[in-house]
């Protein structure tokens, strides 16, 4: 989950350095992101309260 918060993270610069220089050929795409990061980061907070648990690699293999 860290390594996606991270992307998304990555992404959502690129997006809003595009929006900035007025080359940004999906606005959509930048409130989506930010979407993405901010579900991303409630998943982790709820998995360091203990109310989830995250799935390890093995079982999302499947």
């Amino acid at each position: 989950m860290q390594i996606k918060l991270a992307e998304l993270a990555e992404e959502n610069f690129n997006l809003r350095f595009q929006h900035a220089l007025g080359q940004l050929s999906s606005p959509i795409r930048l409130r989506q992101v930010r979407r993405d990061v901010a579900q991303v980061q409630t998943v982790l907070n709820e998995h360091q309260l203990g109310l989830r648990t995250l799935a390890s690699k093995s079982e999302t293999a499947n």
